[in-house]
């Protein structure tokens, strides 16, 4: 089982998780009910408000390297997404 960790989200982190929460959630809310004016004002609000600046975190995490992103997940999953090597071999 997993450890638990402390590790916390950074700001780009936080800014791109929180939006895509947010908008599997209104997606799903656009297929249960298309025409709901709520989720649309909710759509609308996030594009014009927020978007630019979750598109500009985006940008900011696809520059790390992939050996800081494996790193990164780690940390905030508490273990390790390779597995050890077996044997000792190399």
């Amino acid at each position: 089982m997993p450890t638990t960790t402390s590790a916390r989200l950074d700001r780009d982190e936080e800014r791109v998780t929180s939006a895509q929460r947010l908008l599997v959630a209104l997606g799903a809310a656009l297929v249960a009910t298309p025409f709901d004016r709520g989720v649309h004002d909710q759509l609308r609000r996030f594009l014009a408000n927020d978007a630019e600046g979750v598109l500009a975190s985006l940008r900011v995490l696809e520059q790390r390297p992939e050996e800081d992103l494996r790193t990164r997940i780690a940390e905030l999953a508490g273990h390790s997404l390779r597995p050890a090597p077996l044997g000792g071999a190399s």
